[in-house]
């Protein structure tokens, strides 16, 4: 990678994307130095021109911006990095600084909320109270509803299908959390499988 920075006082504009749903999160600038350490460590580090030193976004929120992809414009004088974000990226608390909600998708915020409610042990939640039961009740269950999606699929009504369906992604999200797995790391399974 062959980035100018010589065109702008040793500084390049860094576009950050949300690597799963290319939602734009943020712009920043790097110098050399702060690009050879983000991609060093794999975190997002700018170079800050109010406090004319290397930041880390994130070094006091805790929200971290994870590496995932690295590319340069074909005048080498931008970088567009693909990140996941740990939580909301700006400063006000939104989750994009272009105030944009996150563009995640539902499913996203599901698997987010049943990981809420599991790792809070939200008492009065049937996805706490069916992850306490163990894996094999929650395989069972999974099992279960795709049974009655394929049996829906054999009939005309398609209200129930639908809704089978529904049980099922939701349930097999639970065991995806129970087995220590995200949703991304499948969706990454099966874009390699894209060729």
């Amino acid at each position: 990678m062959n980035i100018d920075f010589n065109k702008d006082n040793g500084l390049v504009p860094v576009v950050i994307q949300d690597s799963r749903t290319l939602q734009v999160l943020m712009l920043g600038y790097m110098n050399e130095e702060a690009f050879e350490k983000t991609k060093a460590e794999g975190v997002v580090t700018f170079f800050s021109r109010s406090k004319n030193r290397l930041w880390t976004k994130g070094e006091e929120s805790g929200n971290f911006l994870s590496v995932k992809s690295i590319d340069i414009d074909c005048d080498q004088d931008t970088i567009l990095i693909k990140a996941v974000p740990k939580n909301v990226v700006c400063h006000t608390g939104s989750f994009s600084c272009f105030g944009e909600k996150n563009a995640k998708g539902f499913l996203y915020e599901l698997e987010e909320k049943i990981s809420q409610r599991i790792d809070t042990k939200a008492e009065d939640s049937y996805t706490y109270s069916l992850y306490q039961r163990g894996i094999n009740k929650m395989a069972q269950k999974v099992g279960e509803e795709a049974v009655e999606l394929v049996i829906e699929a054999k009939d005309n009504n398609d209200d129930l299908f639908k809704n089978e369906a529904a049980d099922l992604l939701y349930h097999f999200l639970i065991l995806l959390k129970a087995k220590g797995f995200s949703m991304e790391e499948i969706e990454e399974i099966l874009q390699s499988r894209n060729k």
